[in-house]
């Protein structure tokens, strides 16, 4: 990287000697009283060994943090939960049903949240809080009481997910960003791995101090969490700007590196209303969240019904929790497989399409009238397939949104919306329609098709967009038409910015 444009963006605010809050905020939009050194001219091999030592840092506790977040997603319904509790007709998808809803209104008011508040902070306090949460659902006694649980789960996770995709945001460039999100949403994977074993072993605690197994399935996990949690508190770090744990040079490149990703006079960092309003005014907020549904409809589908769906092939309730386990680990392979791909060749649309096919495979053979084996093959592409393109859906419009209010309010509604589909696939597996599950596998098909329409659009789009923008650079020096401010006020409308496929 050529250290002559470092030198140009000297006004990079450097570290404070304090914690407080204003010290914060000023580090939220690189400002200060004092300067860091103009950022080093890196090598390839200098630069990602720069971004290494910050994955070591950051991506262990958050992809813990999630781990702990995504435990039990279907495996305490075999473990007695409906039959202690007496539960009748869709009365679990109900209690399903109840987390989504505040979790999805929550999302866009936690990201704001976090970005007035020191991440550091904010994420480790919400996992001690739903870490709490869980181990009291371990405790209830009757329906009302598990759906009441339910709803402070859902306002207590609601914070994490898109507050850390939007936090990696603020760290990595714009092309590192989905195998960050990958390495990351790869703990969900694997808790989908390790609650099939966990919940094999919890099995064996059964009437262990008057508690049945799923009981303590919920106590064991929320103890862990708010353990999790704590420890987050001591090793998770606020932004660039104040991370101790790299030099003053690593922080200025990092700051340099990220703040003029993909503009030649960088975003704006200064909070203004308009660019709140600008996020829900965007069409590519509005046609992402369609793109977001394709996946994470099936994606819940999947993860909170796989158990049952396993047992419908003549299981008995631990050979169905360990049968759980493989596709998980296939899933967190292919994740990782994407992310890798889609970063080194800066593109998010394909392996999209990809993770789609493979859903119209695996729901398809669920759908069809064959054998429990084939069945269980189709359970590999089924998971596999949502878990591997999710973080891709979510890096790509986080690619295309420039300025971290707009980025940040538009991920978070993104997701916050599109999350609504979760409280969908929540209900369409009814026990009724076990074990064959048409209505569910053919509502699941109905969100893959939304993806094969919306996908295509969105690079048909983006693409006119930059050819229109490369022509128009091509016939006119437009930069000269704008000033650097018109053009950071502008964001990603900017004549010289260029939209992610």
């Amino acid at each position: 990287m050529p250290s002559s444009r470092g030198s140009e963006k000297g006004d990079s605010a450097s570290i404070e000697k304090d914690g407080s809050l204003s010290v914060v905020k000023a580090a939220l939009d690189f400002g200060g009283d004092s300067t860091l050194p103009p950022p080093p001219s890196l090598t390839l091999g200098e630069e990602k060994k720069l971004y290494r030592k910050i994955d070591l840092r950051l991506m262990p506790i958050l992809s813990l943090m999630y781990l702990c977040s995504f435990l039990d997603r279907g495996n305490a319904k075999l473990a007695g939960l409906v039959t202690q509790l007496h539960l009748v007709g869709n009365q679990y998808n109900i209690a399903l049903t109840m987390y989504f809803i505040p979790y999805c209104l929550a999302e866009c008011p936690a990201n704001l949240v976090l970005k007035k508040l020191r991440p550091s902070r904010w994420l480790p306090g919400i996992t001690i809080v739903w870490g709490t949460v869980m181990t009291m659902m371990g405790l209830v006694k009757t329906y009302p009481q598990l759906v009441g649980v339910r709803v402070c789960l859902g306002v207590a996770e609601a914070g994490l997910f898109p507050g850390v995709v939007y936090y990696l945001t603020l760290w990595y460039p714009r092309h590192m960003l989905q195998y960050r999100v990958g390495l990351f949403f790869g703990a969900a994977t694997l808790a989908g791995a390790f609650s099939g074993l966990l919940a094999f072993a919890i099995e064996f605690m059964g009437g262990t101090q008057g508690l049945e197994a799923w009981s303590w399935i919920f106590i064991l996990e929320g103890i862990a969490t708010v353990a999790v949690g704590t420890l987050a508190f001591m090793v998770l770090v606020d932004f660039p700007v104040t991370a101790k744990f790299l030099t003053p040079e690593e922080r200025a490149y990092v700051i340099w590196k990220k703040k003029y990703d993909n503009s030649s006079v960088g975003e704006v960092e200064h909070f203004k209303m308009r660019y709140l309003w600008a996020a829900f005014k965007d069409w590519q907020v509005w046609l992402h969240i369609l793109i977001y549904m394709s996946i994470i409809g099936p994606l819940y589908g999947i993860s909170l019904f796989l158990p049952s769906i396993i047992q419908g092939f003549g299981h008995s309730t631990p050979i169905s929790q360990l049968l759980t386990v493989p596709p998980y680990i296939f899933a967190t392979i292919m994740l990782l497989v994407f992310g890798h791909f889609s970063d080194k060749y800066r593109i998010r649309s394909p392996f999209i399409l990809i993770g789609l096919t493979m859903l119209l495979i695996g729901f398809s053979i669920q759908i069809s009238d064959t054998t429990h084996g084939v069945k269980y093959f189709g359970t590999f592409f089924c998971v596999a397939g949502a878990y591997a393109a999710f973080p891709g859906v979510v890096a790509w419009l986080g690619n295309n949104l420039a300025g971290q209010y707009k980025r940040g309010v538009g991920m978070a509604v993104q997701i916050g919306i599109g999350n609504f589909s979760g409280a969908i696939a929540s209900n369409i597996f009814r026990t009724k329609d076990a074990p064959r599950y048409i209505l569910g596998h053919g509502l699941e098909l109905m969100f893959v098709g939304i993806g094969f329409i919306t996908v295509p659009l969105a690079i048909f789009l983006y693409t006119r967009i930059n050819t229109q923008r490369d022509t128009a650079e091509r016939n006119a020096d437009t930069a000269i038409k704008y000033t650097p401010e018109e053009l950071r006020e502008m964001g990603d409308r900017a004549p010289d910015f260029r939209y992610t496929l």
